[in-house]
């Protein structure tokens, strides 16, 4: 049904992808818009939303693009401000931004746990201290947060990143009881094994050849084949919209069935 989010305005946080192709926050941004958002592309990388802001017009939508570092709250909140003072509103708040950096508490360096922590958990909790306020006033918004499979399950030996998703689930699950009767839902999404930019550029290290990685995450999963920036972009347009009206605290996998097994047919080489 197309139309979902006709009129909403939705700010989409990590709207670039981090490298060719499709990667969530882009496939998202582009399908919000497809369903009648005007979109605010916000990303690190200015020419990476530029480049999601641009398909978005080409396709005679509305978006603009924004640079945000999303660890400082200063620079949110001028964002915030900014698409509050252009439209009036913010409808729906996507937060989308992620890193992985391999390594278990022996290996990783305590700076690298703190970055990740910073980009991947402080960045939701950021964005939410300064949309809620916006949301509050209008009495309704949807806030869809990207958590990953790995919050809940062990896929690969990174504790910085299964820990931070884990504490975006329970932000996410804690948000939407405090502010149910407010109006305003929050939800999250938990992609399994994607198909997308980042794997290339973060996961990849894990595996003898780009290939082998392909190869043995399509096995891995139930259907025969990794999920794509489109199937988070779908579930993420639901759970924004009127559609998903009386879902509030999911934590949503997004995963082919892969959190349904015991045991994965072959492990990821550690």
């Amino acid at each position: 049904m197309a139309g979902r989010l006709e009129g909403k305005v939705a700010l989409v946080m990590g709207a670039g992808s981090s490298g060719p192709g499709w990667g969530n926050g882009k496939a998202t941004a582009v399908l919000m818009a497809r369903e009648g958002a005007r979109v605010i592309a916000a990303d690190l990388a200015l020419e990476a939303a530029e480049e999601t802001a641009a398909i978005i017009r080409g396709e005679g939508r509305e978006a603009r693009a924004a640079a945000c570092d999303v660890t400082k709250s200063a620079e949110i909140a001028r964002l915030v401000e900014q698409v509050v003072a252009e439209h009036g509103r913010i409808d729906v708040l996507h937060n989308n931004v992620g890193i992985a950096v391999m390594g278990g508490p022996v290996e990783l360096d305590e700076a690298e746990w703190d970055r990740v922590m910073a980009v991947n958990l402080k960045s939701v909790f950021l964005a939410c201290k300064h949309v809620i306020p916006v949301m509050l006033r209008q009495g309704k918004g949807a806030i869809v947060n990207v958590s990953s499979l790995a919050a809940i399950r062990y896929l690969y030996p990174y504790a910085s990143y299964y820990a931070s998703k884990g504490g975006v689930n329970q932000l996410t699950v804690g948000l939407a009881l405090q502010y149910a009767r407010h109006g305003i839902r929050v939800n999250a999404i938990m992609p399994g094994l994607m198909d997308t930019p980042m794997i290339y550029r973060q996961i990849s290290v894990e595996y003898p050849s780009v290939e082998a990685m392909v190869a043995a995450r399509n096995a891995l999963c139930p259907t025969g084949r990794m999920g794509t920036a489109w199937d988070v972009a779908k579930a993420a347009v639901f759970l924004a919209s009127e559609d998903a009206a009386y879902i509030t605290g999911h934590c949503l996998p997004v995963d082919g069935g892969l959190s349904l097994q015991v045991a994965p047919p072959s492990q990821p080489p550690a």
